[in-house]
């Protein structure tokens, strides 16, 4: 009970920070602090996009003793939007608290603005002057669009490779960035060749939030984010690896005989994952009295833009039932005999949760699903079953919607009832590049295509099973393609007719001068859910 009033307490804390932060400074509240150095070593970001409003992110960072007098308190910060790169045409103007219980970061939450527009932002804190950002409104949902393009991408562990893939990301003229998880690693990296994180296993709020600093540090990061806007959503390295909802993962100390040791440390990681994140303050001012209780900080979302896409992101572990079927009972996950499991089918068990599955299921059935060319379905991992045993039988891993049959076919159930059009599933995790058809019942080698899928290699992260990538690849038919070597991102392309999607990787992730190459490209026609290459 310590963990969780001290957790309390510190949140009553966090919760009138929020709300300091959130209002606009009176003029007279207006600082001139003199910086020592730059404050805005982390640089700037955008996100939460709709037709009229953005977030617009950034944190104060410092080191020395004269940052640590003005990280005492909080500090004003000033933000402007304007039409153009020099700032001569203004658009908005407003200033905020930065303060230090929540690691003096800036959500500026900017609304009234004019839809299917480019902008330019940045920040100012006494004499100094953040870099310059760019950023975009989507269309109104009733706009008649031509094109949506945007990046997936996932998994990026700071020591297993360079980060350069963001670096080619900036040349793709993108409308967005989908990041579908695993922004930051919990490891302390020791067994890396390349470059190892500071500060060992991150386990409390201040090794999470030097964690997200050592990552934002990264120039091609901040660059990428300093390009468009992000829509975000996390996986399980943000807290701890394997973790399942309310039960801890296996790594970084999980101890099974304390569910409060594990709930503290989930909560100051979803606290850090807010702070530098550029998503509405409401994220975690609604999540503060639920995370006493195990939830919930909610980030799923449904975005529109225009008539041509709806964009839904998705939570995959914050209301997760645990995996099943571990050898000895073991946290995390692993590959399974679901035949040898006999929970494995049981209807009850949930990845999205049931409240998230039935507010899902809610958007499937309003009429707009059917009004818009395409629904695309942003979530942490990759959808399709993926039997990594030839022949006979099955061995299937425990982490993933294979994890969770019941679940996948209320999923799917729902997309065919529901005649949603189109329906793309994007994903990530699993480091390696998988395409293929969304069944409707993947028992059925027969049963009806309902929907594409794309699921993501990483930004850096390894991967174990490049080996047996062809032969796996040949035991799920319906999947058309994978590559378990190459490491990057997924460019799509929506226009009311087609689909393409391009997979570009580096050539070498340990190098900073990699270059970045096609490795296949698809199509998918709209009405028709058959991926074709080329």
């Amino acid at each position: 009970m310590k963990h969780i009033e001290s957790l309390r307490r510190r949140h009553l804390l966090v919760l009138g920070a929020v709300s300091a932060a959130a209002a606009s400074l009176p003029r007279g509240a207006w600082s001139q602090p003199r910086f020592a150095a730059n404050p805005f070593t982390m640089g700037v970001a955008s996100g939460s996009p709709t037709s009229d409003s953005l977030v617009l992110w950034t944190r104060l960072h410092g080191k020395g003793a004269a940052w640590n007098g003005l990280a005492q308190g909080p500090v004003a910060v000033r933000w402007e939007l304007a039409h153009d790169e020099q700032f001569a045409r203004m658009v908005q103007s407003g200033q905020v608290s930065a303060t230090p219980e929540l690691a003096h970061c800036v959500h500026a939450e900017v609304s009234g603005l004019e839809p299917d527009r480019w902008y330019f932002y940045r920040f100012m804190a006494g004499d100094a002057l953040s870099p310059v950002g760019r950023t975009r409104t989507f269309p109104k949902p009733d706009a008649l669009v031509d094109r949506l393009r945007l990046a997936y991408a996932s998994c990026q562990k700071w020591e297993d490779g360079y980060f350069t893939a963001w670096r080619h990301m900036r040349e793709e003229n993108l409308d967005a960035v989908l990041f579908l998880g695993d922004y930051i690693y919990e490891y302390p990296g020791t067994s890396s060749k390349l470059r190892t994180p500071a500060g060992g296993w991150v386990l409390d709020l201040d090794d999470y939030r030097a964690r997200y600093a050592l990552y934002k540090g990264d120039a091609d990061l901040q660059a990428m984010h300093a390009a468009c806007p992000w829509l975000v959503t996390w996986d399980d390295h943000e807290v701890q690896n394997d973790y399942a909802g309310v039960q801890a993962g296996n790594s970084g100390f999980a101890d099974p005989s304390s569910a409060a040791n594990f709930l503290a440390r989930r909560a100051v990681a979803y606290q850090a994952w807010y702070e530098h994140m550029p998503v509405h303050s409401s994220v975690l001012m609604q999540g503060l009295a639920g995370l006493m209780r195990g939830a919930e900080m909610r980030i799923y979302q449904r975005v529109e833009y225009g008539r041509l896409a709806s964009l839904y992101l998705l939570d995959g572990r914050q209301y997760k039932d645990p995996q099943l079927c571990n050898k000895g009972e073991a946290l995390g996950s692993s590959r399974v005999n679901p035949a040898s499991c006999a929970a494995w089918k049981d209807p009850q068990r949930s990845l999205l949760g049931h409240q998230q599955e039935r507010w899902l299921h809610q958007e499937f059935a309003n009429p707009r699903s059917r009004a818009v060319q395409w629904n695309v379905l942003g979530q942490p991992t990759l959808l399709g079953q993926r039997n990594f045993k030839s022949g006979a039988g099955q061995i299937l891993w425990n982490d993933g919607w294979d994890g969770y049959p019941a679940a996948r076919s209320r999923l799917t159930d729902a997309l065919r009832a529901s005649l949603a059009a189109n329906p793309v599933v994007l994903g990530g995790d699993v480091h390696e590049n998988w395409v293929g058809h969304v069944k409707a019942d993947y028992a059925d080698p027969g049963s009806a295509s309902i929907g594409v899928e794309f699921c993501g290699t990483s930004i850096s992260s390894r991967t174990g099973g490049a080996a047996k990538a062809a032969e796996i690849l040949a035991a799920n038919p319906h999947f058309v393609f994978a590559d378990a070597q190459r490491k990057g991102y997924g460019v799509v392309e929506f226009t009311p007719n087609h689909l393409s999607t391009t997979l570009r990787v580096v050539d070498d992730v340990m190098r900073q001068d990699t270059r970045i190459e096609t490795l296949a490209r698809f199509t998918v026609q709209a009405g028709r859910p058959v991926v074709e290459r080329g």
